[in-house]
């Protein structure tokens, strides 16, 4: 029987693969602009952490996590998300006893047992970014800035901002009784699963998808209506960082995210014209998670993208065109006995920072032709008895297949004025 990838992974082959690595070298330095270093985190933790971090009573925890024993029956799981590693790795290297605010960028595979659908895998790829360390309603703004400013240069600027402030624990649990007392009434209206989230956490049933429980639901009071003045002014400087810095934003009522961290700013980005699944990132402020995770009283805040959904999204663009992902140079050698001095004209051509590849089954001059042009090698070098006797090479250029003769010397450099 055919061994397949498991149900909800998939491979990223060439030449995909040089869209993704194009992808994340924008993500990247984009980030590093905006200050942010790199922070890589194991891909399985300790269960605890999750149950912790992400919360007991998501969806995350309670439904999608990949969890196992390891041979010392220690619970652990493969990571969902990236927030709570980060924190982990906050807490245990004591980075917080240092100079503030800390800011972390990750990208990398993480796990949730999902059902599989377009943009949506078992194994999914996540780009984010964490900061830790103040409160300013202008980091916030920050954060959402670097968020767009990915996009853009992506070339992705028909997005929506989705923005909201779930607030802080105390007038978060003023809302909870408001919404408890409008929810009451139609509980037996809602999926099972809402009626769960009635019980442990109903903020949870404003971002169930499901229609019927949108509709039971009309017409429930909002959180903003139940802000603190610090939370109100909070939001307030958010907004008017974004305004001032002209990026549009939808405030929106139904946001409140769908892990239990959150406080205060909540936002989320979507991309309408990909479809039902819209969204390709989001994030907010956590400042009671470090805490939380066995840590000082911390603020944070975060997002992150979904690299499957920024694919979906990039690839319905007009006139995209895929990197290149072509070699610059292929070597035909005319005769496996100059083997050794090919190997060395290959190690030259590479040093030279160009990529350059030859043939190594013992194919025809005009099937090692052939091969080159299947390969889209844009200049191929003939090497030979006469090359070898000569001192010199004959370069073709692969697309107007004009063939000049030049000295071994200046080699490199007519290879590069082909390419230019």
């Amino acid at each position: 029987m055919q061994v397949k990838a498991p149900r909800g992974t998939y491979d990223i082959l060439p030449p995909d693969s040089w869209q993704w690595k194009n992808i994340e070298k924008i993500i990247q330095e984009t980030a590093h602009l905006f200050g942010y270093s790199e922070i890589r985190t194991p891909i399985f933790e300790h269960t605890e952490l999750f149950e912790r971090g992400v919360g007991e009573t998501t969806d995350i925890v309670t439904k999608e996590m990949y969890t196992f024993q390891d041979k010392s029956e220690r619970s652990l799981t493969l990571r969902p998300e990236g927030t709570a590693s980060c924190v982990r790795a906050l807490i245990e290297h004591s980075i917080y006893g240092g100079v503030m605010p800390v800011k972390w960028y990750y990208s990398g595979p993480m796990f949730r047992y999902d059902r599989p659908q377009t943009g949506r895998y078992r194994q999914f790829h996540q780009f984010g970014v964490e900061v830790f360390g103040s409160n300013s309603p202008y980091l916030d703004a920050e954060v959402i800035i670097l968020l767009v400013k990915i996009l853009k240069n992506l070339g992705l600027d028909n997005y929506e901002l989705h923005l909201n402030s779930v607030g802080c624990p105390a007038c978060r649990e003023y809302y909870r009784r408001e919404l408890l007392a409008h929810i009451s009434p139609v509980i037996n209206k809602l999926c099972p699963d809402c009626q769960s989230r009635y019980e442990k956490n109903p903020l949870r049933v404003l971002d169930c998808k499901v229609p019927s429980c949108q509709k039971a639901i009309s017409g429930f009071p909002n959180i903003y209506n139940s802000l603190c003045d610090d939370c109100r002014q909070h939001y307030a400087g958010v907004t008017s960082m974004l305004e001032y810095n002209h990026i549009n934003y939808i405030h929106d009522h139904n946001l409140v995210r769908g892990l239990d961290y959150y406080t205060n700013t909540a936002f989320e980005i979507h991309i309408p014209h990909i479809g039902a699944q819209s969204a390709v990132g989001g994030g907010g402020r956590y400042n009671g998670l470090v805490k939380a995770c066995g840590g000082p009283d911390m603020p944070g805040i975060g997002f992150a993208m979904g690299m499957e959904r920024l694919l979906l999204a990039i690839d319905t663009l007009p006139g995209r065109d895929m990197p290149e992902s072509k070699l610059d140079v292929f070597l035909a050698v005319l005769d496996e006995e100059y083997t050794c001095q090919a190997m060395q004209v290959l190690e030259n051509l590479r040093n030279a920072n160009l990529r350059a590849d030859r043939d190594y089954n013992g194919r025809s001059m005009k099937a090692q032709m052939k091969f080159a042009d299947k390969l889209g090698a844009r200049v191929v070098v003939l090497m030979g008895k006469d090359e070898i006797e000569s001192g010199s090479f004959t370069i073709r250029n692969m697309n107007t297949r004009e063939q000049i003769e030049v000295a071994a010397a200046q080699l490199i450099p007519a290879i590069k004025d082909i390419l230019v």
